[in-house]
């Protein structure tokens, strides 16, 4: 039972889970977090900033479902399959190693999400900090370990932390209102 669970974690992918108790709760790397998901840009045209931020995540394949312009905030969605590749692997070794007695839920499908707030910093409204978080919901199929049965549909919420996604949303962002963004 040990080496299913050793081989199941090492399959599991480089995604560091997060519970949604400990979404908004700082931790060490909180403002390395913080500084990957935060720019800022001289500019005092926030509606033009947070129209283009819009373009944007439209250009990235999200769909942009509330926007309010008052107070600069976005949120879009955009929906995926969540299956990883070794998943499946993963999942036969399990069901041999354990004899038939443990059946690993798979991810199915995810919604992946972006919270954008754009607000000026200073008094004089010249420069406006934008910052924006993605995180993503993973639906679960089936599964059953021993005599506990996993229904489908079990959810999953994690903050997404690759610095790559940050930057290239900011890079598009710099070109799209032609300025360049600066970090904390």
């Amino acid at each position: 039972m040990g080496a299913c669970m050793l081989l199941s974690g090492q399959l599991a992918g480089c995604v560091m889970h997060t519970h949604p108790e400990e979404l908004f709760q700082l931790t060490a790397e909180s403002p390395r977090n913080k500084a990957m998901q935060t720019r800022f840009f001289e500019t005092k045209d926030e509606a033009e900033l947070l129209s283009a931020s819009a373009a944007v995540l439209q250009d990235l394949g999200f769909q942009v479902e509330e926007s309010v312009q008052d107070v600069g905030f976005i949120r879009a969605t955009k929906e995926r399959s969540a299956r990883e590749y070794g998943q499946d692997i993963g999942r036969f070794f399990a069901f041999i190693l354990s004899f038939g007695k443990l059946i690993m839920p798979v991810d199915l499908h995810q919604k992946i999400a972006a919270v954008l707030i754009a607000r000026p910093i200073n008094t004089e409204s010249t420069r406006q900090e934008v910052r924006i978080m993605f995180y993503r919901v993973v639906w679960k199929g089936d599964g059953q370990a021993d005599r506990q049965y996993i229904p489908p549909g079990q959810q999953k919420m994690e903050m997404l932390r690759d610095p790559v996604m940050y930057q290239q949303f900011f890079a598009k962002l710099s070109k799209a209102v032609f300025l360049e963004a600066f970090t904390l």
